[in-house]
Parts: C-alpha cells; sequence; structure tokens
C-alpha cells in the first residue's frame, strides 16, 4: 500500500501532519521518516511498505504520474545506460536464487566472489533506454565451465539436471571460448517513439493481437496432417472431437 504524511507545520509535531498512519508508526518512527527525507513545511511525503522491487515498481510509477500531472518532464531525446543489474533475486516462494537476467550472463568478480556472496553479485548485462522505453539490451556471456556450472549450482539445479539440459554447452566450454557479448536493439520500438505511436503493433508490419492472432493474414490457419507428420505431431482423439 502507498503511505503519505503531509506536513502542514512541522514544529507542532503530530498536531502538525496530516496522515492516517501517523498514529499507528508513531512520532519515533515519523520523525526518523521526516529526518531521512529532509521534510519541511508544505511537503507532501509518499512511502510504501513491502519488498524492494515492489515498492521501487509503486514509487516509480508515482514519480512518472506526478511528472506527468505537474508537467515537470522535458522535451527531447534523453538515451541512457542501465548496468550494474544484480546476478540474482531470492524467491521467497520457492526459497532458492533466481538469475535476474538469465543463467548465462557473466557475473563481475571471481567465482570464489560469487559462491560467498550472490546475494551482491553484479551481471554484466546492460540495456539501453530512450525516455523510459528499453530499446535495446544485452551481456556479456559466461565462457568457461566452472563458473557456468557454479551459477547453476547456486539457481538449484543438480549437476544430473545441468548435464541433461545443458551437456553440449558445458561441454563445448571445455574447449575454450574467448569472452564474448552482444546488444540487440528493437527497431520497432524506436520507431514507436518517433512516431509518437502507444503501441508497437501500430509501427510494424504484420501486428498480433493478444491472443497471437494475425488479422492481415488471418493467422494461425488450419494445419494439414503432412505438415504435422514433417513437424513430428499428432492429434489426440479427445481434442480432436472437442474441436
Amino acid at each position: 500500500g502507498l503511505a503519505y504524511i503531509k506536513v502542514n507545520k512541522l514544529a507542532d509535531g503530530e498536531a502538525g501532519l496530516q496522515s492516517p498512519i501517523v498514529k499507528l508508526i508513531g512520532m519515533t518512527g515519523v520523525s526518523q521518516i521526516m529526518a531521512k527525507v529532509g521534510a519541511q513545511d508544505g511537503d507532501l511525503i509518499f512511502f510504501g511498505a513491502d519488498k524492494f522491487n515492489v515498492v521501487s515498481d509503486a514509487l516509480g510509477a508515482l514519480r512518472l504520474r506526478v511528472g506527468k500531472d505537474l508537467k515537470l518532464t522535458q522535451e527531447g531525446w534523453k538515451p541512457l545506460w542501465v548496468v550494474d543489474f544484480p546476478m540474482f533475486e531470492y524467491d521467497t516462494d520457492n526459497k532458492r536464487w533466481a538469475a535476474l537476467h538469465h543463467p548465462f550472463t557473466a557475473p563481475v568478480g571471481s567465482l570464489e566472489e560469487v559462491a560467498q556472496n550472490p546475494g551482491t553479485a553484479i551481471s554484466r548485462a546492460y540495456d539501453v533506454v530512450l525516455n523510459g522505453t528499453e530499446i535495446g539490451g544485452g551481456s556479456v556471456r559466461i565462457h568457461n565451465p566452472e563458473m557456468q556450472s557454479k551459477v547453476f549450482e547456486l539457481l538449484g539445479i543438480t549437476p544430473e539436471e545441468a548435464q541433461e539440459k545443458f551437456g553440449f554447452l558445458l561441454e563445448a566450454l571445455k574447449f575454450g571460448a574467448p569472452p564474448h557479448g552482444g546488444l540487440a536493439l528493437g527497431l520497432d520500438r524506436l520507431v514507436m517513439l518517433m512516431v509518437g505511436a502507444n503501441s508497437i503493433r501500430e509501427v510494424i508490419a504484420f501486428p498480433k493481437t493478444q491472443s497471437a492472432a494475425c488479422l492481415l493474414t488471418d493467422a494461425p490457419g488450419a494445419v494439414d496432417m503432412k505438415q504435422l507428420r514433417d513437424l513430428g505431431l499428432r492429434l489426440r482423439e479427445s481434442a480432436v472431437n472437442n474441436a
């Protein structure tokens, strides 16, 4: 939830504050909030309490809305790079680490440093953002089998599972691979911003609906049995009858 405190007159203590949450927090906690943000008379303070990413998303959305409503945004193109992504985030539901980008992103630092402190590990991933919209991203990839195996281990992937799913990669890395990475740019997103559209569906040749249908080509279409045999697929009788 989003909470607020309106500072009418700081010198009057609790009487000078307007908020439904002050009595729940207590003046000790409120005073700490006031000191943290450098509150002054006339200020309106918004804050949240939840997981870090939940609060960040909520306050980020509020910041954008306030900036738009008060016309605080500036005209022009403002590109920037987003770097220093965390390597992992902790999945509280499954009680294990999860890859924030993907499990093949190279981390900053040594294998020992990553293994000892996965929560503070930084990945060598990057995004390019234009006026608040991501238009590209990429990463430097892991290029040695020891680091790749350690990342799998931190993600809760057993050696047997890693071998079954990614054995080809681990085997290939044993023969040596140079450091490598890349960047993918979304031209459609850039065009969307340039023409002032609200969705990339307005600037691409064959846009899909939310149900993955193409109104221009009537896709998806009917599939004949020969096409299914070529792909090694077959229809179950129950599915055919229900259709």
